[in-house]
């Protein structure tokens, strides 16, 4: 049994720790790029949508991690959202209010929280998010598929 023990310990935990290193890659949320030959000034290396699915009347996040090769001093986020492919809403943000500006070199993260009506209805949406710079048309475009859930109070069971 000790030696079965000890196996454990050197193949299984360490197996473990690694897949475990690797869990927040797998929460994240797979995007397209507009235009895959474009040559964007901000790279986009991820998206996270907390939670997900999203819950109808209840806060939710939206985080992109991206990179840029150039300074950014300001800029527009517009964001567009469909539902079954029709175009139902469409906003517009000052870059420096989801980020903070100027952009340099390098990293960065933006976040955007966003409380959605109680009668949002449940189902799978595509947001397309474009960036433009000041002076820079076009930063960066992507899309990403989410989903819309019900609350809670609705899918739960009473016990009584």
């Amino acid at each position: 049994m000790d030696t079965l023990t000890a196996r454990f310990k050197l193949i299984v935990l360490p197996f473990l720790c690694i897949c475990l290193l690797f869990l927040p890659f797998l929460q994240a949320t797979d995007f397209d790029y507009c235009d895959n030959k474009g040559n964007y000034v901000v790279k986009v290396d991820g998206v996270d949508i907390s939670p997900n699915p999203v819950i109808s009347g209840k806060p939710a996040t939206f985080t992109i991690s991206a990179s840029t090769g150039q300074a950014i001093t300001g800029g527009k986020a517009e964001i567009d959202v469909y539902f079954f492919g029709f175009h139902i809403h469409q906003e517009t943000h000052d870059l420096c209010e989801e980020t903070s500006c100027p952009l340099t070199v390098g990293n960065f993260v933006l976040s955007h929280n966003q409380v959605l009506p109680g009668f949002t209805p449940p189902g799978s949406y595509k947001l397309k998010m474009t960036l433009s710079g000041a002076g820079i048309k076009l930063l960066t475009c992507i899309s990403f598929d989410f989903k819309i859930s019900f609350g809670a109070s609705e899918s739960s069971v009473s016990d009584s």
